[in-house]
């Protein structure tokens, strides 16, 4: 494997050589698993404050130009590295991506897919993890405020105001932070997310016919979107966690050569970003590649 400081010294070799190396250990990677192989990392740990660092509708456009001219017979594997994102952009991507690839889709994170990148995830026939990789919590956030606590706020004034009639000043003046109908858009933010992973999980990694594999998916939709447990949106689950649900998850330490192709990529991909003004590539194994760079 080429590691953090080999890479690194690579990189600085020749100022110009970071797309070079970024792009020959992905052709490596796809010569190694005889795949197509798409990257997608995103800036988010090295610019946290920029734009366009989330999956959106502007990814469609480096998407399709990864694709253009690729034997899609092959399979896919994505690779993830991204915070999450719209939800709405994440079906859009995936409805895009399966149907192209006869939904022979791997997805590979080497370090994280969170949010609605664990949607994606959830999406492919099967997901590859390292020890040092996580997936997170799919529960839909409004403006950093989870869309559970919305919801638990609301029930939690209609119980007390059955009780407490004499309240309802209180709870007027506490909830009127938040817009009209703001709890019906809560509550199907929560049902979204729910509902696409279950309709990707069920078409791909399991069977929904299948009563015990449609058991399976149920109890990994439960731990995937809920909040009293998790806790937190940033919550990060372990190869260990997502195994445990029942997701299908190959380890990447169980291949050696292909741990160390995927690290190598990562290594290449994470350096050369906090390296540029690149906030998110979309790049493939022949080079074509869809950047976005700070404005």
């Amino acid at each position: 494997m080429a590691g953090w400081d080999d890479v690194l010294k690579e990189l600085n070799s020749t100022p110009s050589q970071a797309d070079y190396v970024c792009r020959k250990y992905l052709k490596e990677l796809s010569d190694y698993t005889h795949r197509n192989t798409i990257a997608y990392y995103s800036a988010f740990l090295s610019k946290p404050s920029a734009n366009n660092i989330d999956i959106n509708d502007l990814d469609m456009t480096g998407f399709m130009n990864a694709l253009k001219g690729m034997d899609c017979s092959k399979g896919l594997d994505l690779i993830l590295h991204t915070p999450g994102g719209d939800p709405a952009a994440a079906e859009a991507i995936v409805n895009y991506l399966r149907p192209k690839f006869n939904f022979d889709i791997r997805v590979i994170v080497p370090q994280l897919a969170m949010s609605a990148g664990t949607m994606v995830a959830c999406s492919a026939k099967e997901i590859i993890m390292g020890k040092q990789s996580s997936l997170g919590p799919i529960d839909p956030q409004f403006n950093g405020i989870p869309a559970y606590n919305i919801k638990m706020e609301f029930e939690e004034a209609q119980k007390d105001l059955a009780k407490n009639p004499t309240n309802v000043q209180y709870w007027a003046i506490k909830l009127q932070q938040y817009p009209a109908a703001f709890l019906k858009t809560a509550i199907d933010a929560i049902a979204l997310s729910s509902e696409l992973v279950e309709k990707w999980l069920g078409s791909c990694m399991f069977n929904k016919d299948n009563p015990e594999e449609k058991r399976i998916v149920d109890c990994i939709v439960h731990n995937l979107n809920e909040h009293d447990t998790s806790k937190n949106h940033a919550r990060h689950f372990n190869i260990e966690f997502c195994k445990k649900i029942g997701l299908k998850i190959e380890s990447m330490e169980e291949d050696n050569a292909l741990q160390d192709k995927i690290l190598s990529v990562h290594h290449a991909f994470m350096l050369s970003i906090s390296g540029s003004k690149v906030v998110k590539i979309i790049e493939n194994q022949d080079g074509k590649a869809f950047a976005n760079q700070m404005v």
